[in-house]
């Protein structure tokens, strides 16, 4: 059977989906949900997140250079969407989804309590793509919750219920189906794998 042809468009799900919070000198903290994020570079870790020139946050991000990318889990779910689809110019968000605000290490926008993972964020480039801008920011900073680290000091993100993003629609991840390498395990290439690291 012929698959559909469909005129070109972002068909490339599922994505991770973020809260990204923010806050400009003097002014509230606001969170953003964006799905349109991922790493580019490992050193130096670098990370990017596309925003529409029109949000209330891209503003805030673009004066102030930086944001903190908040993961998502299944408890956040409904404040995940809700800080996608209300702005900050009209609510705070905070407040309205009892989230927690907390001192960064580094930059000055708030981190997420409730988030499993924070990750801190200086913006290095903005380049404009049509109807969304990418923001590239080098990671500066990564806080963990413990209370996801295993007795072996491995930290275990799955126990957080991380969720995804996919067309309109939010899932969670329930079953690991391999590990890095798996597929080769007990094989010569697993070997040479190593050897070129």
């Amino acid at each position: 059977m012929k698959k559909e042809f469909w005129k070109a468009g972002n068909m490339l799900y599922p994505l991770p989906v973020v809260m990204v919070s923010c806050q400009r000198q003097g002014e509230k903290a606001n969170i953003i949900t964006v799905a349109w994020t991922g790493t580019i570079c490992t050193n130096p870790a670098m990370v990017y997140i596309s925003l529409r020139p029109q949000r209330f946050s891209y503003d805030v991000i673009k004066e102030s250079g930086e944001f903190v990318i908040n993961l998502t889990t299944k408890s956040l779910v409904k404040a995940t969407d809700y800080c996608g689809v209300k702005s900050g110019r009209d609510v705070d968000k905070f407040k309205e989804m009892n989230l927690t605000p907390i001192p960064a290490e580094i930059v000055k926008a708030p981190l997420i309590e409730e988030s499993p993972v924070n990750i801190e964020c200086r913006v290095k480039q903005i380049i404009q793509l049509g109807s969304h801008d990418m923001f590239m920011a080098e990671v500066v900073g990564v806080h963990a919750d413990p209370a996801f680290m295993n007795n072996k000091g491995k930290f275990e993100l799955s126990k957080a219920e991380p969720i995804v993003y996919s067309h309109g629609e939010y899932y969670g991840l329930s079953e690991l189906l391999g590990t890095f390498g798996y597929s080769v395990k007990n094989n010569k290439d697993v070997v040479q794998y190593k050897n070129r690291k």
